[in-house]
């Protein structure tokens, strides 16, 4: 069976979701403890700010285990994490990964970035060797559902997102973007999305602080920004207007004393924060000093809600191509079922041919005249398919099972 253990902005709080997040550098672990526990066959753990998810192809008992070793793994017992979990069998499993991927189940309705992350998660169980043949089929035929989605839809048509409205935040707060400087710390794609969306606001100062220097001066070249490695973000921390963070680290980047002595050297002048990752960049205790505006990522919500009515009608139809693909993946799924039989059956046909097929031969060797060979072939080889379908159905007809009848006239779609 297919099964989808998690949880995500609706059902769990951000300080619940980054104690049972999965970071890049222990995701591979991860993959690993879940093929440890009995049952289970393939798995892609799906880890964003908004959700944490677990796909599986497993039996009954693997299922339970891994919701277990779920909570384990984190070191919480069960009855913490269990309130907020959900669990999705089989084709709600397929239609919930497929709304994922689409943007259908975000707090941002369509955005983009999530089918990246989805994509991200694949390739990463498919280097652990983790995803074999249900889950690889089930996620590239999501991929091409979500290319469909923002094709025939107007899904993305908005420019919503996180960052957006983190953006979109700062504009309340500061009525001229264009005199403020940003500091932006991380370099993936939500910060690149901020950073584009500040620039296009016409801020002139951008501040790039990154883990690796390299990939932060890359960033900030395309928005005439510079950048600076997290150990100097001390140093110019007092020079940010708006500081958007979201980066993998399991711990905080900014604690209460560093923007504490930032905002000295700026005579408390206010700073507008918004912290995108978890686990949390900024210490919750810096959203009670004066002149600091934090957010969180749920804090986003009622921002993002205003501008993503527009997506609504789109929705609706992502929701119908999705139905739709996720019967044809489904009808996959049971084409195996007959895969193994047709297997069988050919496997016995062709041993038979080949059978007789050697006993014509050996006849022919011996001198027997070569149509009366090839009598004897058809003949025998004829017989040797018919016999037990023959047989079958005589007696089929004799106890009155008439489904048998008619499945064989399905079957060899005779006319009668």
């Amino acid at each position: 069976m297919l099964l989808t253990i998690g949880l995500n902005h609706k059902t769990a709080p951000v300080d619940i979701r980054e104690r049972l997040a999965f970071g890049p550098d222990i995701i591979v672990a991860a993959l690993r403890g879940v093929h440890e526990q009995a049952g289970v066959d393939e798995s892609v753990i799906l880890s964003t700010c908004n959700r944490t998810e677990i796909y599986c192809a497993a039996d009954e008992d693997g299922c339970s285990r891994v919701e277990a070793w779920f909570t384990d793994f984190h070191g919480l017992e069960a009855r913490q994490v269990k309130p907020y979990l959900y669990r999705h069998c089989d084709t709600d499993a397929v239609h919930h990964l497929m709304s994922v991927a689409c943007g259908l189940d975000s707090l941002v309705l369509g955005e983009p970035q999530i089918l990246g992350q989805v994509k991200a998660a694949w390739q990463t169980s498919c280097s652990a060797k983790a995803c074999g043949k249900l889950l690889d089929r089930l996620f590239q035929h999501t991929f091409t559902v979500a290319k469909q989605v923002r094709t025939d839809t107007a899904i993305g048509s908005s420019p919503v997102s996180i960052a957006f409205a983190a953006v979109t935040l700062a504009k309340q707060i500061f009525a001229n973007l264009e005199e403020q400087t940003a500091l932006l710390i991380g370099a993936g794609e939500t910060i690149e999305l901020a950073a584009r969306h500040l620039h296009q606001q016409g801020i002139r100062h951008m501040i790039i602080a990154n883990r690796t220097l390299e990939k932060a001066r890359k960033l900030a070249q395309q928005f005439d920004g510079y950048a600076i490695g997290l150990t100097e973000i001390s140093a110019h921390l007092a020079e940010a207007d708006i500081v958007i963070s979201s980066t993998a680290s399991p711990l905080p980047i900014l604690g209460k004393g560093a923007v504490e002595s930032a905002l000295k050297k700026r005579k408390h002048r206010p700073m507008f924060m918004v912290d995108i990752a978890v686990p949390r960049d900024i210490e919750t205790e810096v959203g009670s000093l004066r002149d600091i505006y934090l957010y969180s990522v749920d804090d986003l919500h009622e921002v993002i809600q205003e501008n993503m009515k527009s997506r609504e009608q789109a929705a609706e139809e992502a929701t119908e191509i999705i139905e739709q693909q996720v019967n044809s993946y489904l009808g996959w799924m049971k084409s195996l079922d007959a895969v193994s039989l047709i297997h069988s059956f050919r496997s016995a046909a062709e041993h038979d041919r080949d059978e007789v097929l050697q006993r014509a031969l050996r006849q022919l060797r011996n001198g027997r005249d070569a149509d009366e060979v090839l009598q004897f072939l058809a003949h025998t080889l004829t017989n040797r398919l018919l016999h037990i379908p023959s047989t079958t159905l005589r007696e089929a007809g004799s106890n009155g099972k008439t489904e048998i009848l008619e499945a064989a006239n399905t079957l060899f779609q005779l006319k009668q």
